[in-house]
């Protein structure tokens, strides 16, 4: 039996995050995955939006070039709507070479990295995990689940849990340098990802190329077959040399907002369990890290005063106002469900206002609301 303050299950960005700022105020923390090797099984694309580049030291040589293009794409892929920032709008992570450094991180902070672990179930304060189809037992003061959009550890607590998912397939692979800038091309086409996009990121080192949408309204070709329809057809691969062997990554996506009950007194949700993604862009990694610092926070206070009811304050309802408008947009876009009404929503965007909201919600300085968990509008 094993005894720690805290057990963090899934190491993602958002578990590692949490883990080791808890380890650095003191606290023993066991962090479990159930992949051996974190650099393996990648779900993310790894996009960086500059407001999470700003504020958190990120490891330069772990993120790709720096993107400023975006590239909206009609059905047909004829005449995109482009998009120039004077800034650095976008950066792509090396997902494995991250995951790596955020784990020494963690180590060296004195977490317990339990790798090839799966989490099991609990019985009171008391966890089982699995190793080697041996089970573990780990008794915690505190249980984080950062394992994902269809948490167990939710489902263990009583909380809330994700009901509005997309899901997401992609191929990703090195290439070299071209004359054209780093662009993010988007496909807003309901053939090809029905109710979301289908997208190229092409930094000039690596290429992503994928699509996501509602599981149930993908035509014969299904998702993986749709990726490789797309991959041949798809903008922004002029010049590029598609190796014989790629990376394929995939999962489910929550869209439909923070959750509302993420905290019990035995623990606290975080990352795609919280349901701490943007429902329109699927954006993850910026409410990810920012929401692991207040639940770092909020555990923290609670082990150091003894006062379990510090959890209490960890609210998903006081953030799901500064969602409401983008939870409004995802609903329009999941009506969009013809080529016709895709090419009637680019009859707007190539006007003045349309223009307008498209640049506001792709560079704006807007974020995940901060660690004070004070909404914010967007």
């Amino acid at each position: 039996m094993d005894n720690v303050d805290v057990l963090v299950v899934g190491a993602g960005l958002a578990g590692l995050h949490a883990a080791t700022l808890l380890a650095q105020h003191g606290h023993s923390v066991m962090l479990a995955d159930r992949r051996p090797a974190l650099d393996r099984s990648i779900r993310t694309t790894g996009i960086f939006v500059r407001k999470t580049l700003d504020a958190f030291p990120l490891p330069a040589d772990c993120l790709g070039p720096p993107i400023r293009r975006v590239a909206l794409y009609p059905p047909g892929m004829r005449r995109p709507v482009v998009f120039d920032s004077s800034r650095d709008e976008y950066r792509v992570g090396d997902m494995g070479g991250l995951y790596r450094i955020a784990a020494d991180a963690a180590r060296q902070a004195g977490v317990h990295l339990a790798l090839g672990t799966r989490y099991v179930g609990r019985d009171a304060t008391t966890y089982r995990l699995s190793r080697h189809d041996q089970v573990l037992k780990v008794r915690a003061r505190f249980i984080i689940g950062a394992d994902g959009a269809r948490s167990q550890v939710a489902r263990d607590l009583n909380l809330d849990h994700n009901r509005q998912l997309i899901v997401g397939a992609e191929e990703v692979f090195p290439t070299a340098a071209t004359a054209d800038p780093p662009t993010f091309h988007c496909v807003i086409d309901p053939t090809l990802a029905p109710g979301y996009l289908a997208w190229v990121v092409n930094d000039g080192q690596h290429v992503h190329v994928g699509t996501a949408g509602y599981a149930g309204r993908f035509h014969a070709r299904g998702l993986a077959g749709t990726v490789r329809h797309f991959s041949t057809i798809a903008p922004g691969l002029h010049g590029v040399e598609r190796p014989a062997h790629v990376e394929r990554r995939g999962g489910a996506i929550p869209v439909g907002g923070l959750l509302r009950r993420i905290s019990a007194p035995e623990g606290l949700l975080v990352g795609d369990a919280a349901g701490a993604v943007s429902p329109l862009t699927a954006g993850g990694l910026d409410p990810c890290l920012r929401l692991s610092n207040h639940a770092a926070e909020v555990i923290d206070e609670a082990l150091r005063t003894g006062r379990p009811h510090a959890l209490e304050g960890y609210d998903g309802d006081m953030l799901r106002a500064s969602f409401r408008g983008r939870r409004v947009m995802r609903a329009a876009l999941a009506q969009v469900r013809t080529p016709a009404a895709a090419s009637l929503a680019f009859t707007v965007l190539r006007t003045a206002p349309g223009r307008r909201a498209a640049r506001h919600i792709l560079f704006a300085d807007n974020s995940f609301p901060s660690a004070t968990m004070r909404p914010q509008p967007q």
